[in-house]
């Protein structure tokens, strides 16, 4: 038979609802009737007497973790929280989150918030242009840097002793990093934090959604792009959101092709053999935000820390990029008008 590694049911609940628990170094093999280290009757119960482990066990951290209320409560004033997701690198998550919260904050009574989770590639604040910035600290915690008077980041990057240091780190310094970055930085009153978050689906995505779940997550956008190498990454996000609890917003199929600025012409840079990101949210039943051409001038405003709505706005990426915001809206519950942006995005 093939090797699996399938988890119990049992596991998953546990590493989705008590992701930072680390599990307490044994001296010796667990016993057979041994209630297991992580539990709550650890080092307590009956069969623990005389378990060269007990003390061990008994001693390790329990509960909930205490700081949740103190986020909670920090986030009271942010309305809507939305995390940007993909299983697969490279798609275009952080790209999309700066179009968002550009397009959010077009609005001038608006404010909007970017956490940049991605620890070990933290390019929100280049996207913004706001990458030599610092933060300042005071009695009631760290002051976000402000790209505009109604965007707020957070961001590593601005951690950093030099822009090119790289972050060296295992999964509980990251977790405790996002953890700060919700517990002690003043966001103050926000319609939208947006979460920006590197690939995969795990430490970075489990630390977020713990530490959310409490003041509520609105959902998340699965970003893809259309071949299928992609795809097979994509549907395993959506596999984590669904067991997470998390609700999907909607897929945006990002670099869905390229249309010459010069002739118009459209060309298919990646082949969407499978369905691509429309195909993939027909199957699963979830939403379709739109598809956003590859447009050049996308990374030019981005290594600029430019807005593409203001650089652009007659561009069909630009026309596209509407479209996602405004079905992102409406999936919310909000009415488009907030976003005061131009055009209607659908064509």
């Amino acid at each position: 038979m093939a090797p699996s590694l399938e988890a119990p049911d049992e596991e998953v609940r546990d590493v989705l609802a008590n992701p930072l628990k680390k599990k307490p170094d044994l001296v010796a093999p667990e016993p057979e009737h041994c209630p297991g280290p992580e539990s709550e009757q650890a080092g307590t119960a009956d069969s623990c007497a005389g378990c060269p482990n007990q003390q061990i066990c008994a001693s390790a951290p329990k509960g909930p973790d205490p700081d949740l209320p103190l986020i909670t409560a920090r986030l009271a004033d942010v309305k809507h929280k939305i995390l940007v997701l993909s299983g697969k690198g490279g798609v275009g998550k952080s790209t999309l989150t700066v179009q968002l919260a550009h397009a959010f904050a077009t609005n001038p009574d608006t404010t909007v918030g970017v956490m940049d989770t991605d620890i070990c590639g933290p390019s929100i604040p280049k996207m913004l242009g706001v990458e030599t910035e610092t933060i300042h600290t005071s009695n009631a915690g760290w002051e976000p840097v402000w790209a505009m008077d109604n965007l707020a980041v957070m961001s590593i990057q601005f951690l950093l002793p030099n822009r090119d240091d790289a972050i060296i780190w295992r999964g509980p310094k990251k977790n405790g990093l996002i953890k700060q970055f919700l517990k002690d930085v003043q966001w103050g009153e926000l319609d939208f934090l947006l979460v920006d978050t590197p690939p995969g689906t795990s430490d970075e995505h489990l630390s977020v959604n713990t530490f959310l779940k409490e003041s509520k997550i609105e959902g998340a956008v699965v970003v893809t792009t259309p071949q299928e190498v992609a795809l097979l990454d994509v549907r395993k996000e959506i596999d984590f959101c669904r067991k997470a609890g998390i609700r999907i917003l909607g897929i945006v199929e990002n670099m869905s092709l390229f249309v010459c600025p010069g002739c118009k012409h459209e060309s298919k840079i990646f082949l969407d053999h499978t369905g691509g990101g429309r195909g993939l949210a027909e199957e699963l039943g979830i939403p379709f935000l739109g598809s956003v051409p590859l447009d050049p001038r996308i990374g030019i405003a981005c290594d600029y820390g430019e807005s593409f709505f203001d650089s652009f706005p007659d561009s069909s990426a630009c026309k596209a990029l509407k479209g996602v915001v405004k079905g992102l809206v409406e999936q919310i519950g909000l009415d488009p008008e907030v976003l005061l942006l131009e055009g209607d995005g659908s064509s």
